[in-house]
């Protein structure tokens, strides 16, 4: 098991630091101006998984469109973005830990402690859980000068 385990980190990995985006990264990982790929930050909370967004409740914020499924949504947004918004401007929270962007999966977030993580695949994910806590230490010290 441990072998495997190992093997899965490899790959992930490799597959992590092939993809990394290049410098000079908007604040908002937002892929044709859309935050996390049109699902609704605030879902992630209220019903704990990725919830799509629907174009009638959109939201221009931090020079991205952020869409919500329903008008409830985007108000508890609006009041307070920091809140639900993801950490790290939504790119990948392992990448950062390790001093450059990459990007995401709506599919493999966390929330800790209130923040909301994403990360670039559900095996990344795994990668980041196993030294969480450090991993978040890293980022933020390395937040939003990776960046630049």
């Amino acid at each position: 098991m441990h072998r495997r385990r190992l093997l899965i980190a490899a790959l992930a990995a490799a597959t992590l630091a092939a993809a990394p985006l290049r410098a000079g990264s908007p604040e908002i990982y937002a892929p044709g101006g859309l935050a996390i790929n049109g699902i609704d930050p605030v879902g992630y909370f209220t019903e704990a998984r990725p919830v799509p967004g629907d174009e009638r409740y959109a939201l221009m914020w931090m020079g991205a469109t952020w869409i919500f499924a329903s008008a409830a949504s985007r108000a508890r947004f609006e009041a307070d973005p920091h809140r639900y918004a993801p950490a790290f401007g939504g790119y990948c929270a392992y990448a950062v830990s390790r001093g450059y962007t990459a990007s995401t999966d709506p599919e493999a977030w966390t929330v800790v402690d209130g923040t909301l993580y994403l990360n670039y695949s559900p095996q990344v994910r795994s990668l980041w859980a196993a030294d969480r806590d450090a991993n978040i230490a890293r980022a933020r010290a390395n937040w939003p000068e990776v960046l630049k």
